[in-house]
């Protein structure tokens, strides 16, 4: 599932492709992309004519202010990537004589067609001009929410009422996950993927930063010292940062708006490393089950 760096990576290409942009036409090729409203067609002709001011993020979830184009509000939009969500970004087709290599009558006819949707695509979206935002998702877990103007986001966008604080908040400090973690019998890696604790984080970065913090993941979270805390927190923030830096982490269905793959997948320290060496010590690189999910993690590094 994309996390933090992932999401806000997409975050960053809707904003670079889409703000300002006057959305013209909408359809939704798979009704269950759509969570709200519950007919899609309404999902539709909200959306339509409006006009992207903003885009955002909160923990996992993208969310654009919408403006009816003449100063007032049009609500917001909400997605959630899931499992294998991701937005593909198509120009409008330029004039088939831009275009390299000889024009000819049966060229030009290919060239002014648009291209077919891929096979999992859910939504598209149009602008005026042509160009086209697509949806994807293979396995169809994302979803998709219009919220009214006149209502709070956490009124449609439930899970939005659970999460914690963002790494980069001041709001998450050690005294926030001393407070969420006092007395817990929860290993720290578990902890570390509740989004009541922190809002974004999944398992690639919880091992990571654990391996940065140098904690073993079986660690009873309730029982770590404020030094262990202030140096996971720190870590923590680091490792997610690099990744946003490196475009996010692409060992499966992560793509950005142009379909390219997140580079640090490469960088990992111990996440899909089992039984290789670690870059530190030089020890192997062990895979664990906790709480159902895979765990890597150093046990020479991590003590």
């Amino acid at each position: 599932m994309p996390e933090l760096p992932e999401v806000e990576t997409v975050r960053r290409g809707l904003e670079i492709q889409t703000l300002g942009m006057t959305i013209a036409r909408v359809e939704v090729l798979r009704n269950r992309a759509v969570a709200f409203p519950p007919d899609p067609t309404l999902f539709c002709l909200a959306l339509r004519d409006s006009t992207i001011e903003q885009w955002g993020r909160r923990g996992k979830y993208l969310i654009a202010r919408l403006g009816d184009g003449q100063g007032g509000e049009a609500g917001h939009w909400g997605v959630h990537l899931r499992m294998t969500g991701h937005f593909l970004w198509l120009p409008a087709n330029p004039p088939a004589a831009c275009r390299e290599g000889p024009t000819t009558a049966q060229n030009s006819e290919i060239a002014a067609q648009p291209r077919q949707p891929e096979l999992h695509t859910r939504v598209r979206i149009w602008s005026a001009a042509g160009e086209e935002l697509r949806f994807i998702d293979t396995r169809s877990f994302a979803e998709m929410w219009w919220v009214p103007p006149d209502q709070p986001l956490e009124s449609v966008i439930t899970g939005l009422k659970r999460l914690g604080p963002e790494p980069f908040d001041p709001a998450f400090s050690v005294e926030h996950i001393s407070r969420v973690l006092k007395g817990s019998k929860r290993p720290i890696k578990s902890a570390l993927l509740d989004q009541s604790l922190v809002a974004g984080v999944g398992n690639i970065y919880a091992d990571e930063s654990l391996f940065a913090a140098g904690i073993n993941p079986h660690t009873p979270s309730g029982r770590l010292r404020r030094a262990a805390l202030q140096s996971l927190r720190g870590a923590l923030i680091e490792v997610l940062q690099a990744s946003i830096g490196a475009g996010g982490t692409s060992f499966s269905d992560f793509r950005d708006l142009t379909g390219t793959n997140g580079n640090y997948g490469g960088e990992a320290s111990v996440y899909r490393r089992t039984g290789q060496p670690c870059r530190r010590c030089g020890g192997l690189i062990q895979r664990d089950r906790l709480s159902g999910r895979s765990t890597h993690w150093c046990p020479g590094c991590q003590r």
